[in-house]
């Protein structure tokens, strides 16, 4: 029965079990974290039984890569919980031809996910010792259509902009006018807001013409979203 039960909270927790392999532990984060919460978006499942996300967390956290919560990347900063990855990209819905915008790359990720789904993806990250290694874990041909950059995202990439879809994954207490601004017409959003200290939602928002309406979806709590100091 000791047995038992250790076997029981090694699988809750998301760690190795005996003689599973990291493929075998995405599929069931998939199946029963993401799917089994009313995940649709084929693409989306797919490229999340694809990524292998024990690349994008610190090597000691590794045995808790598909495990149902966020870890700690260093900085002060997170990569998500696998759910909200999931619920933040099919919201964006997604078509092969898209040009995202990622704000907060962090490990990287999230990138990755968005890097198999659609043609090109910008990515911004502040903290530069994040953005040097997610540019270094997203090289090769599986993301080779990923860029990232060093800089305040709040200014969105303008350059590369507009964007189909753009993705916030910090939160932020109003949604910055700039992303508004470089998101296509037609475009969507998702961004959490609200204060970094207290209730937060995920938004979506969308682009017709000059009308730009929010909805709010979820409630969510993110690492806040920083600023370069000025």
């Amino acid at each position: 029965m000791r047995l038992l039960a250790c076997l029981c909270i090694l699988f809750l927790s998301g760690k190795i079990l005996p003689g599973e392999d990291f493929e075998r532990q995405r599929l069931r984060m998939v199946k029963t974290q993401i799917e089994s919460h009313g995940v649709r978006d084929k693409a989306t499942l797919a490229a999340l039984s694809q990524v292998p996300r024990h690349h994008f967390v610190p090597t000691e956290l590794v045995k808790y890569a598909y495990a149902d919560h966020p870890l700690r990347i260093g900085y002060g900063q997170t990569i998500s919980q696998p759910y909200i990855v999931a619920y933040m990209t099919e919201q964006l819905r997604l078509k092969p031809d898209f040009r995202a915008l990622e704000i907060g790359t962090g490990s990287g990720y999230q990138a990755a996910i968005l890097a198999v789904i659609i043609e090109e993806v910008y990515t911004i990250e502040i903290v530069s010792e994040l953005a040097i290694k997610a540019r270094e874990r997203l090289k090769g041909p599986a993301y080779d259509n990923v860029s990232v950059k060093h800089a305040d995202g709040f200014f969105g990439w303008e350059e590369a902009a507009p964007f189909d879809a753009i993705i916030v994954t910090a939160a932020t207490e109003f949604i910055p006018p700039p992303l508004i601004n470089q998101l296509k017409d037609g475009g969507r959003m998702i961004i959490p807001v609200g204060s970094p200290f207290g209730l937060q939602h995920l938004v979506l928002v969308t682009k017709n013409g000059d009308k730009v309406k929010t909805r709010r979806l979820i409630p969510v709590r993110f690492v806040p979203f920083t600023r370069r100091k000025r």
